[in-house]
């Protein structure tokens, strides 16, 4: 299986959401995780319901974004959050969740997400993004810090390609996290194997 996670960005597709959503799972992502954050809790819950049956229905694990609460309506114990939320979460409400991941950007913040509870950690940027315009990626020894300083899987984030991913998991880390290659790619599945080759 391939150790890339698609992060969703529905305003980034140039066809239907559902069809790409489609498209990316029946190539078998690690994981997909679905980042809508512009939507209420309600329109959060109804497009994590329909994208649940597309990722159960082609094997790809669906991890939820930020909405803890839309998670436990539907029993999908699969969830990402920002430091801030994961911090505020109890022991309970973390326990709750078989797959649990916070994004990271820095050592400190990585040490804390595993203490508390967290099964893997996103660290970011790495590289410069369209993501964050701008911003000025930390580079691959960041990245190395970082692995080192945890036992949990870290998976790369930002700017990453086929180009550069051989050089972060030489720096650590387990995958990467891809959105805009995932949403904007031609084909999912040539896309994903050029990671490999």
């Amino acid at each position: 299986m391939s150790e890339l996670i698609c992060i969703t960005n529905r305003k980034l597709c140039r066809e239907d959401f559902f069809k790409r959503l489609e498209k990316i799972t029946s190539s078998h992502p690690k994981a997909v995780i679905l980042r809508e954050k512009d939507l209420s809790a309600g329109e959060y819950t109804r497009l994590a319901q329909v994208a649940y049956n597309i990722c159960f229905k082609n094997n790809t694990k669906l991890i939820l974004h930020s909405f803890k609460k839309s998670a436990l309506e539907l029993n999908i114990n699969s969830i990402h959050v920002p430091m801030q939320i994961l911090r505020a979460m109890d022991k309970d409400e973390r326990s709750f969740f078989q797959t649990l991941g916070a994004s990271c950007h820095a050592v400190s913040e990585a040490k804390e997400a595993e203490k508390l509870g967290c099964t893997y950690i996103t660290a970011s940027n790495i590289y410069e993004t369209d993501c964050k315009k701008g911003l000025k990626g930390k580079g691959t020894d960041f990245l190395r810090e970082v692995c080192r300083s945890v036992n949990i899987p870290v998976y790369a984030l930002g700017g990453i390609s086929p180009l550069n991913y051989s050089d972060v998991i030489k720096a650590g880390a387990k995958g990467a996290c891809v959105m805009s290659g995932f949403m904007t790619c031609e084909n999912p599945k040539l896309y994903i194997k050029q990671f490999t080759e």
